[in-house]
């Protein structure tokens, strides 16, 4: 049988995600927005690149949830887009109830499937999930750390003139300016960064990534980025529907991992057929540690006002 994945939000993310499923032919598509007429839109259009671009899986748009029975993976994209001068803070409680009306549609028709949050602010909306859906924690996982990752391994692929493909970096910590990028564990074909650039250097870098999506959001005006989201999220998806196990970053719930309890926050995790396989724990520096608590903290705050709300 053919897997199959529904995207929830059809917007820039959202319809992207879809493509690069179908581009791979990864699962048939369902894509399910509130606004008539889009999905079945950008589905259809979807529908007719494949003679062109070469691939042969069935698109579907819909309004209702009644068409994504019985999925795989359900990816949420939907949400209010983050604008110039918004912190993802800001976007709390809008799309809380967008994220709790999506998980609530999603796990009445596919109560099996995995469910990959991509809403913003991405921990506590995977929280939003991991609450409505009642999964056990390894079928929630948040898209965070690939995207923040490979911002990362761009930074400094360009700062050093080298292929991107050489870079190895790891980020930690919640989806938002407290990230931590982890300079000590990042390489190029195993050589040190330390080795490769200035402290004063890799501190714009470690900034520069911090500040992401924000770069993107200023240079866009009105909306967020989509392109690299949308990658990040599918190669999660492609992880879990190929059973790969890859081993990536991604935003999953901690029982004491890392000294944190109760929360999303994004740490290297095995993906595979079952979801979030594994957490694995890296022995951290007195100085990291504290930097991923006090990013679990700022999750904690936007936790604490969602739960107050419930």
């Amino acid at each position: 049988m053919r897997k199959k994945v529904t995207v929830v939000g059809a917007g820039n993310v959202g319809a992207n995600c879809a493509l690069r499923v179908a581009e791979k032919e990864l699962a048939d598509v369902v894509l399910v927005d509130v606004v008539e007429g889009v999905p079945q839109g950008k589905g259809l259009d979807l529908l007719q690149s494949g003679p062109v671009q070469g691939y042969d899986v069935l698109i579907t748009g819909a309004n209702d949830y009644e068409p994504t029975a019985n999925s795989d993976v359900v990816v949420i994209t939907a949400g209010f887009p983050r604008k110039p001068g918004m912190s993802r803070d800001d976007l709390l409680m809008a799309n809380y109830e967008v994220v709790k009306t999506a998980t609530e549609q999603a796990v009445k028709y596919s109560p099996n499937c995995i469910l990959v949050v991509v809403t913003n602010p991405l921990d506590a909306m995977c929280q939003t999930a991991y609450l409505v859906s009642k999964f056990s924690k390894n079928r929630v996982v948040g898209m965070a750390g690939v995207l923040d990752t490979a911002r990362f391994r761009t930074f400094i692929a360009r700062e050093l003139n080298v292929s991107v493909e050489n870079v190895t970096a790891v980020v930690l910590g919640g989806h938002g300016d407290t990230m931590v990028p982890l300079v000590r564990l990042s390489n190029v074909s195993g050589i040190p960064l330390t080795e490769l650039l200035d402290k004063a250097t890799l501190d714009a870098l470690v900034t520069r990534t911090q500040n992401g999506g924000a770069e993107i959001v200023k240079h866009l005006k009105t909306g967020s980025a989509y392109y690299a989201p949308s990658a990040a999220t599918i190669e999660m998806v492609e992880s879990i529907l190929k059973d790969k196990k890859k081993v990536l970053p991604c935003c999953a719930y901690l029982e004491g991992e890392y000294g944190i309890h109760g929360l999303f926050v994004g740490v290297p995790v095995k993906l595979g057929a079952m979801g979030i396989e594994q957490i694995y724990q890296i022995k951290l520096s007195g100085e990291e540690q504290a930097l991923l608590q006090k990013s679990a903290d700022a999750v904690k705050e936007l936790v604490a006002v969602i739960t107050s709300k419930r």
